[in-house]
């Protein structure tokens, strides 16, 4: 099948053979054509933000004039492999995962310096990382909305301290599996606020399920997503990690630097579109799809429609 960027190439050469007087012309066609008119291809991963993030990104891209192949529900390492290949020309990273998961860095650093290491960590692999956005969808202790409302407790710290003042009462606190067994989750988050659970009050489960549990005044504490659209469909309070122990995860848009070259606009393009991302966007955009059950193109569409982007 002949695609539309070779008919267009084709037509430039003809021209170019009809006389000398186009040869000029004709090289800098073919030449722009195939800097702006190649398909992008858009990456994402496998849960709601990312194919909300993937969605608008298709969108606005394409109402520029880009052609754009999604492709979403991949995994992290695997999405990651598949840009450093090149099959993937452009993705929604997070800071943490690419310091955590694919850097191995050990040191702790603020969200400003992990994302200045992960970028001149990725430059030499042609991973050009552009701005990063506000929305930063890290961990966070929630409460059930009724107990935040009932003990006023807003950040780690006081959750801390109510603790200590009631050594005798069985305060559960779910997670997932691998937070509770990881050496940087659940031991070194109790030693950074002197808190302690006992085997009795850590209950492991579903990640999904520590939602549920809250919504249903189950347990009194869960780990959450800062930016799950469970946490305002399920009115959970996401406490202030007021001593900054989780790393940041900002969500920032990462792309292989020939395409970049080859599109002149993008960067901009994807930086406005980047600035104009925040928890609050997020999570009401997550759960518009989690809990209204609202389709993802949809919610796409609306975001496009409030946020006039250049």
């Amino acid at each position: 099948m002949t695609t539309r960027l070779e008919c267009k190439t084709r037509a430039a050469t003809s021209a170019f053979k009809r006389g000398g007087r186009w040869l000029a012309i004709g090289a800098a066609l073919v030449t722009s054509l195939h800097a702006g008119a190649a398909t992008l291809v858009l990456g994402g991963k496998n849960f709601t933000e990312q194919y909300v993030l993937a969605e608008i990104t298709s969108q606005y891209l394409k109402s520029k004039g880009y052609t754009v192949d999604t492709r979403t529900g991949l995994g992290s390492v695997l999405l990651r492999s598949a840009q450093e290949n090149g099959q993937v020309d452009i993705t929604w990273e997070y800071t943490g995962t690419a310091a955590l998961v694919y850097d191995k860095l050990t040191e702790k650093l603020d969200p400003k310096a992990m994302y200045e290491r992960v970028k001149a960590l990725d430059a030499p692999r042609g991973l050009v990382w552009l701005d990063a956005s506000p929305l930063n969808n890290t961990y966070a202790l929630g409460l059930p909305q009724q107990v935040a409302q009932q003990t006023g407790i807003r950040t780690i710290s006081q959750l801390a301290a109510k603790l200590k003042a009631e050594p005798k009462q069985k305060h559960v606190f779910a997670m997932d599996a691998e937070f509770a067994n990881r050496p940087d989750g659940l031991k070194p988050l109790e030693a950074a606020y002197g808190m302690n659970f006992s085997r009795a009050e850590t209950r492991q489960m579903d990640p999904g399920l520590v939602y549920t549990a809250l919504h249903n005044n189950q347990v009194p504490i869960g780990l959450i997503y800062t930016t799950d659209g469970r946490v305002k469909g399920f009115n959970i309070v996401a406490l202030e990690d007021d001593r900054h122990y989780f790393p940041a995860y900002n969500a920032t848009p990462v792309v292989r630097k020939p395409i970049l070259d080859q599109n002149p606009q993008l960067a901009t393009q994807l930086n406005a579109l980047s600035g104009a991302l925040n928890n609050d966007t997020m999570l009401e955009m997550n759960k518009q799809v989690d809990i209204d059950g609202k389709p993802v193109r949809d919610v796409a569409a609306d975001f496009l429609r409030t946020h006039k982007l250049p």
